[in-house]
């Protein structure tokens, strides 16, 4: 019997995206819920684009202080090609560290935990690629912004 392949990561894509004001929606059903407009930024790398103003970082704040992270955002190419973003992620660390980094404050990475999956969705026919893989992503928090380098799992 043959077995199933190993996934690799192979290195794909930056993103850099400007972040607006947290929104804090208070304790929900779901949990505290805050969500976090994208205003901007850039993608670099496997595909070049301008992230778009409009896309939203909605997040649920568990019991356990861990935060749940569902955002969706769309980037512009140079060539005019939109591209759609949807990532699904975790950032949890120590109550301490997760309060530093609400407050904007630089924090070590190694300090705390943040991984996305994400998934594209286009109509352009020269990154029609991008839909027909998955990425995996270890993201940073800063001041404003969050960063992020994509793997495409092979």
């Amino acid at each position: 019997m043959t077995a199933p392949p190993v996934p690799s990561l192979a290195a794909a894509f930056e993103v850099a995206a400007d972040l607006g004001p947290m929104q804090d929606h208070g304790v929900t059903r779901a949990g505290h819920r805050r969500v976090v407009p994208i205003v901007g930024g850039r993608i670099t790398g496997l595909f070049e684009a301008d992230v778009l103003p409009g896309g939203a970082d909605w997040q649920v704040v568990r019991p356990d202080g861990a935060i749940e992270i569902e955002a969706r955002y769309s980037a512009h190419t140079p060539k005019g090609e939109h591209v759609h973003i949807r990532t699904y992620g975790v950032r949890s660390g120590r109550p301490e560290v997760l309060a530093a980094l609400q407050r904007g404050d630089q924090v070590d990475p190694s300090e705390y935990y943040f991984r996305l999956v994400v998934r594209l969705e286009t109509s352009s026919p020269r990154l029609v690629e991008l839909e027909q893989a998955l990425f995996v992503a270890a993201a940073l928090r800063e001041a404003g912004q969050v960063r992020y380098t994509a793997y495409r799992v092979t």
